[in-house]
């Protein structure tokens, strides 16, 4: 939800240079804010679900073990996404596939292997992402995605994430299991307060940064509800596509999308340098390819 008008902010290099005077200078590293944005978001989120049930409960690898490779899983590609200095959608939306599972993996091993309530996990990881946030803000005096150009900025942006799949999970089982409100009824509810925000800020002018990171939260919910009802038994209030069989469906589904994205980015990237190598060329009037150190 958050507009692309302030991403002529990544694009001057004298604020990037100022931020990063010594070190590799870096583009925005994350993607635009559109609907395929929002559409991966959600179906990553319900991945995150139903991978960790899969793992956990199919393959009887346990809470632990699983947490364990997936963890581990996780840390390579985040090591990939730092080490490249602009965004790359296959690596971006493995990193954001795998810290959904991940996330969802932490909130269950704190319910399920320690007995910590639903709520007071709810609360915990409130907090967590709320001081995320505010020493965020404090540091970079700016939260906007749009700004994801520094190493330092792109650490908080995925403490923030992880913390807000483990929120989401806790708040969507809470909902959907603690309150009794089941599978769907969550998911409806989760989608309605996303469309409340949806509106504030089209109509009423809310704050593009506030705006998306509250949609952004509400997702991890939505996402959570959505793959419990699409995979649970009928007689538990799901559709009983099964954890696989959901799974499946979703990720062939990112895994299409992902590849357009890649196509596209290619070649707006393309245009771009030959856009950059004409407007070189007439300023000028030589040729870039034929220069020599």
């Amino acid at each position: 939800m958050e507009k692309d008008k302030n991403r002529k902010d990544v694009t001057i290099s004298d604020e990037v240079v100022s931020v990063r005077p010594k070190s590799r200078q870096m583009l925005n590293k994350v993607p635009e804010i559109t609907i395929l944005f929002w559409i991966i978001k959600v179906m990553a989120t319900t991945v995150g679900e139903t991978a960790a049930d899969f793992l956990n409960t199919n393959l009887n690898l346990g809470l632990t073990v699983t947490t364990i490779i997936m963890s581990g899983l996780l840390i390579i590609t985040l090591l990939y996404q730092f080490k490249v200095n602009k965004y790359v959608p296959s690596i971006y939306w493995l990193a954001v596939v795998l810290i959904s599972v991940v996330g969802t993996l932490i909130t269950d091993n704190l319910v399920d292997n320690f007995g910590v309530p639903l709520k007071t996990t709810t609360i915990i990881f409130s907090i967590a992402l709320i001081v995320t946030f505010v020493v965020w803000y404090a540091s970079e005096k700016t939260l906007s995605i749009h700004s994801i150009f520094t190493t330092k900025r792109e650490a908080f942006y995925w403490f923030a994430i992880l913390f807000t799949f483990a929120l989401g999970t806790a708040a969507g089982d809470l909902m959907a299991e603690g309150l009794g409100l089941g599978y769907s009824n969550s998911a409806a509810m989760f989608a309605v307060m996303i469309g409340v925000v949806a509106t504030a800020f089209y109509r009423l002018k809310l704050n593009s940064v506030v705006a998306f990171w509250i949609a952004y939260i509400l997702t991890r919910p939505l996402g959570a509800s959505l793959g419990d009802f699409l995979s649970q038994s009928r007689v538990d209030g799901g559709l009983a596509l099964g954890t696989v069989g959901t799974s499946e469906i979703f990720l062939i589904t990112i895994l299409s999308i992902v590849i357009f994205l890649t196509i596209r980015n290619r070649a707006h990237s393309k245009i771009a340098e030959n856009v950059g190598n004409e407007s070189f060329k007439t300023k000028t009037g030589r040729d870039e390819d034929l220069l020599v150190d």
